[in-house]
């Protein structure tokens, strides 16, 4: 990755800090053992969605085959908070995702589809192939490794 993160201004670093301690907290959610990854979509100061990695509605609230592998069908924070917004009256357009580890390829296309312009992440995934498609896309990336708690 070229790494184009842009380095916000003071008080919007203190507002985007924030809402990642807050995507932290909301990760504590995920029944998921080996990562648990939260999500929220901010727009206009307002929490327009949330989500954390978990299985679909209805479905049991296991992320772990029994040899450790995540299932298949388990979905991403991102594509939960994109998915919940997408059943509700508010548009992602122009949003900022906050979201504890930094997107894959499938959620980072969601990313793009779904209207929001800026992604605010904690952790950096080891692959980091979706992040590169984000900013193919102009999508203003900032990492923000070391938030206090």
């Amino acid at each position: 990755m070229s790494g184009h993160n842009t380095i916000p201004g003071e008080k919007q670093l203190a507002i985007d800090k924030r809402y990642l301690k807050m995507a932290r907290i909301w990760a504590s959610n995920s029944y998921c053992k080996r990562r648990q990854v939260g999500a929220l979509l901010v727009k206009d100061k307002m929490i327009i969605s949330d989500g954390y990695n978990g299985t679909p509605a209805g479905f049991e609230n296991k992320c772990e085959e029994e040899n450790d592998t995540t299932k298949s069908y388990v979905l991403h924070a991102e594509a939960n908070a994109i998915t919940k917004v997408a059943k509700s009256n508010n548009s992602s357009d122009g949003s900022t995702l906050y979201i504890t580890t930094s997107p894959c390829m499938e959620c980072s296309k969601l990313i793009i589809q779904s209207g929001i312009i800026r992604v605010v992440y904690q952790e950096k995934y080891r692959i980091t192939d979706g992040l590169d498609l984000l900013e193919r896309a102009q999508i203003e990336l900032v990492h923000l490794p070391e938030i206090e708690d």
